[in-house]
């Protein structure tokens, strides 16, 4: 047993045929190709956004990942000149909007962000019980925005998940950082301090992020995956007589995680990655490259 990477293909057609035409023979081939993968890896489809993929790209590739089973992953309203040039462009829609006018919304949709939402969009999401991935580190590192409609878009239907977004914008990708952030900035711009409860948020954190990617994990149950992070609790952060929640969340930070299990296989044990130090060295030579 081991770790089964989800490999997505991002449809980038900047409204150009002739790329158009190019990725959709990439898309198909890779596609192909993993026929032999079997349970090896997970391929998904990821629709960047709809200001950089044309309506044809949109749509072909939304029949294509429901024809093979396939998440769909999209930007939504990430910020709000996107929602401004979106309305120009297509006769005052929404993205959330315009991408329901097109039929590809639905439970299959992994759509990143969310956050510049009208009660229509709300609606619409949770009515297509869409996958809304919050990643508030991400947006508030670039001012994106920070009002995430927790509370709306659970009501509404939708499943709701955390994220950590890329290393360029959420530079850790330390999802119990994450997690800590995106309960204060809902209480805050709320005004609630009992907003985003601990329980709610260890499940938008595990179990609705494996059920948005279609994965049997995120809980400790019989026959499902083994994904384990264990927890060393000897040391000053769980002093408090608090619950574990609390201090995991609150107090605790990512160093306290002593080890990892993916699909049943310790991939770090007491701290320690196989080939770690290697890694580290052919990645600083690629950085070196890059800049």
């Amino acid at each position: 047993m081991g770790i089964r990477p989800y490999i997505s293909f991002v449809i980038l057609d900047q409204f150009d045929k002739a790329i158009a035409e190019k990725q959709k023979r990439k898309c198909i081939e890779l596609y192909e190709r993993s026929q032999d993968w079997g349970e090896a890896a997970h391929l998904a489809m990821s629709v960047h956004a709809v200001y950089t993929v044309s309506e044809e790209m949109i749509r072909w590739a939304s029949q294509f990942a429901v024809e093979h089973g396939m998440k769909l992953h999209i930007h939504i309203s990430e910020t709000e000149q996107e929602n401004i040039n979106c309305k120009k462009a297509h006769g005052g829609l929404s993205p959330t909007e315009y991408l329901d006018s097109l039929g590809v919304l639905g439970p299959h949709v992994i759509a990143a962000h969310t956050i510049w939402l009208s009660d229509h969009d709300v609606e619409i999401l949770g009515g297509h019980r869409v996958n809304c991935v919050h990643n508030i580190n991400s947006n508030a590192k670039l001012a994106s925005g920070y009002r995430f409609r927790y509370e709306d878009l659970k009501a509404a239907g939708a499943n709701i998940c955390l994220g950590t977004d890329g290393a360029s914008s959420s530079n850790n990708l330390d999802m119990l950082e994450t997690m800590k952030t995106s309960a204060l900035f809902q209480k805050a711009w709320e005004n609630d301090p009992s907003a985003m409860p601990l329980q709610e948020l260890m499940d938008a954190a595990t179990v609705n992020g494996a059920r948005a990617l279609g994965l049997d994990t995120g809980v400790i149950r019989e026959g499902a995956v083994a994904d384990l992070s264990i927890v060393d609790i000897d040391n000053s952060y769980f002093l408090s007589p608090g619950s574990f929640l609390a201090n995991l969340v609150y107090a605790a930070h990512s160093d306290t995680i002593s080890s990892v299990v993916a699909n049943g296989r310790f991939v770090m044990r007491d701290r320690v990655i196989p080939g770690e130090a290697e890694i580290l060295t052919e990645a600083r030579k690629v950085l070196k490259q890059i800049h």
